[in-house]
């Protein structure tokens, strides 16, 4: 197949949604078919240096400067479209490329199937402070957007029910993001390697390393995981909470830490390079998350493929994910944070060979590209199906109307006309078959 992804974000801009979107143009190629990008341009890339790459002018989203959107460029990208003979358009954005492959794949008469990536309400704040688009609205915003789709990829069960909340009519699956095992793997990440960064992060060897990793804002509610660690290291003092990645929540959370006095329990790495996420998460003896706005949340599977288990306030997703205690513990109220950290230090189970490898196929890159590929066979089927059932009823009605025309051609007035009709092959052929 010729594949067309349509992203406002891709690399070099970080985000679940790029990394995820290169996962799949990779699973896909693999496998061997043919994808290309239509995304923004971005200031560090050369428009023009990957022919797969379509990027078209783009300026920043006044709510997210690092976001971008594009506002011109869109005859030159159905031209494009048209030159490469796109078998089905995937967009993966609700805004000006998600819109521009709507448009493209009904000039080109091709299925197009939808990511729902972001769970809006928990984002609109950002925008003129929710004064524009409220939660309430996102639903009527979403159903307008996907009403034309032939089908939509939920990256979990949390998405799935959302979008049956908002009475969303396409055909809806299940796809969670896979990642790319051998990232996470690296043999040559010692145990001499990880020692010497638990060393560097101030972590004696008898203590326990919780790991936050991910981008520091709100919504990711890292200040719970903070909130909790007074209670945590009064029951267990050798417990320590590493807080690594940037973002603009970074400076509240120092200062709670500060209000806290447990300066010494929490550790603050910045931003570390993408290199180095693996050696991170195989040095801690846990992952956690307090979020509650992930859809699905990469950094979970990244911690299982590095051999870490997980602990999380609990979602429908996440209850998929870590089914049996070896992959961590789940929690549900936020005053059961500090209990949950304290169980899993002592109950967590080693982990069983046989089944973990099964988890890490079921997360794998692997496995979500061809699941993916799977229903853009099943929708391109379907859509194919719903054409020529389309044609069939189409062929019994002007077959009714033909075996009539002889006596409405009668009562025809003398300057009245008739009209041609233009049919294929194909109809010509179904419209004989009732005819018969």
């Amino acid at each position: 197949m010729r594949i067309g992804l349509f992203t406002d974000t891709y690399f070099p801009q970080v985000s679940g949604v790029a990394t995820s979107i290169r996962t799949l143009k990779m699973e896909l190629e693999k496998l061997g078919h043919t994808v290309f990008i239509f995304t923004t341009t971005d200031k560090d890339v050369d428009r023009y240096g990957d022919w797969q790459i379509v990027r078209i002018p783009s300026v920043p989203f006044f709510a997210f400067k690092d976001r971008r959107v594009a506002y011109r460029g869109f005859s030159k990208a159905l031209e494009i479209a048209k030159q490469y003979q796109l078998d089905i358009i995937h967009t993966q954005t609700e805004f000006s490329l998600g819109l521009l492959g709507i448009a493209i794949a009904k000039e080109l008469k091709i299925p197009v199937v939808h990511t729902y990536h972001t769970q809006y309400e928990d984002y609109v704040h950002y925008i003129a402070k929710g004064l524009i688009i409220r939660p309430s609205m996102v639903k009527y915003m979403a159903r307008s957007f996907m009403s034309e789709l032939d089908g939509v990829i939920c990256p979990s069960e949390i998405v799935y029910d959302l979008l049956v909340k908002y009475k969303i009519a396409a055909e809806k699956r299940v796809i969670p993001t896979g990642i790319d095992l051998a990232k996470f793997e690296r043999p040559e990440l010692t145990g001499v390697v990880i020692a010497k960064l638990r060393e560097k992060l101030g972590i004696d060897p008898k203590e326990t390393m919780l790991l936050s990793l991910s981008r520091v804002s709100y919504e990711k509610n890292i200040q719970s995981i903070v909130a909790a660690i007074p209670d945590v290291c009064q029951e267990n003092p050798n417990i320590k909470l590493v807080v690594a990645g940037d973002g603009p929540y970074l400076n509240d959370l120092k200062g709670q830490v500060n209000r806290l006095g447990i300066e010494d329990k929490v550790i603050f790495t910045g931003m570390i390079p993408p290199s180095e996420t693996a050696l991170y998460y195989k040095a801690a003896d846990f992952f956690v998350s307090a979020s509650t706005s992930e859809t699905q949340g990469l950094t979970y599977l990244e911690a299982l493929a590095s051999g870490t288990p997980i602990i999380a306030h609990g979602n429908p997703y996440l209850e998929g994910v870590i089914d049996d205690p070896m992959f961590g513990l789940l929690y549900y109220k936020e005053k059961d944070l500090a209990g949950a950290i304290l169980e899993a230090t002592l109950s967590t189970p080693r982990p069983q060979e046989k089944k973990w490898a099964q988890k890490l196929y079921d997360i794998s890159a692997e496995n979500f590209g061809k699941r993916m590929y799977e229903f853009y066979l099943d929708v391109s089927i379907s859509r194919e199906f719903k054409k020529d059932h389309h044609q069939e009823a189409t062929a019994r009605r002007l077959a009714r109307s033909i075996r009539t025309l002889p006596r409405k051609a009668m009562a025809l007035p003398v300057k009245g006309s008739v009209r041609m009709l233009k049919a294929s092959r194909k109809q010509i052929k179904t419209i004989r078959k009732y005819l018969e």
